[in-house]
């Protein structure tokens, strides 16, 4: 997909891998200006070299005061992708409080922190902004061992339309990516059990799993001007999974 963000400041949650590092590269390569958030350092390191000119940002989102402290100055962005995310599987009768706060911190409070902080500055600046949410299919459907997931997922469904419903008059629109299994670091976790895997994918009308590239490309056409109407939807990128 040939897109320009000539011109434009784009900040990437979750920038170290998968993803959300390829977002970056991509977004890099179209000429914006990125700022890639990430609570490993070496990963950003890693990707500085792959990207020369990207702004580095290292912090854990799941702190709301090391968050603010890092990113309360961050400066003007027109595009943002909340893309950071734990997947912590446990049984549902098994699930801590600490892996309960640790997800929702994570998948959906930073979500609202780290927007609130550039919608901000989108309004103040007067201008149109784009933000799309990395989600996933099981805002939708089930997945064994991952509620706490799936709940985080399913609340930014509607965190996805409201966002959309008060930001629009600002220009701001926001939507969602919501991918099938990605073969990410984070993916090949969640499936590791071959035989489990192999049926989870033939389940999909396509008999295969979503590559990044394929995530990639969604997040940038939303963030583009070639999306300029849609506003509190979601794309699946699911192989036709919530199809069958």
């Amino acid at each position: 997909m040939n897109l320009n963000f000539a011109g434009l400041r784009a900040l990437v949650t979750g920038a170290g891998k998968g993803i959300g590092r390829d977002t970056v590269k991509s977004l890099h390569a179209s000429g914006a200006k990125v700022v890639a958030v990430s609570r490993t350092s070496a990963d950003l390191v890693s990707l500085a070299k792959e990207c020369p000119g990207i702004e580095s940002v290292c912090v854990d989102l799941g702190d709301w005061e090391a968050t603010e402290q890092k990113l309360g100055g961050v400066g003007p962005v027109d595009l943002l992708v909340n893309n950071a995310a734990v997947a912590l599987p446990q049984p549902f009768l098994e699930v801590t409080k600490e892996i309960f706060d640790r997800s929702f911190q994570v998948n959906l409070r930073a979500v609202f922190q780290v927007s609130q902080i550039v919608a901000r500055g989108m309004i103040e600046r007067g201008v149109p902004g784009s933000i799309v949410n990395v989600s996933s299919m099981v805002a939708h459907v089930t997945y064994p061992f991952l509620s706490t997931y799936c709940s985080t997922k399913g609340a930014m469904t509607m965190l996805t339309k409201a966002m959309a419903f008060e930001l629009g008059p600002h220009k701001i629109r926001v939507n969602s990516v919501n991918p099938t299994v990605v073969l990410t670091a984070m993916g090949r976790r969640v499936s590791e059990d071959p035989e489990f895997a192999r049926k989870l994918k033939e389940r999909h009308p396509l008999k295969k799993f979503a590559e990044v590239e394929d995530v990639v490309n969604s997040i940038l056409f939303l963030l583009s001007d070639c999306s300029a109407s849609t506003s509190g939807s979601g794309i699946m990128v699911d192989a036709g999974y919530l199809a069958s």
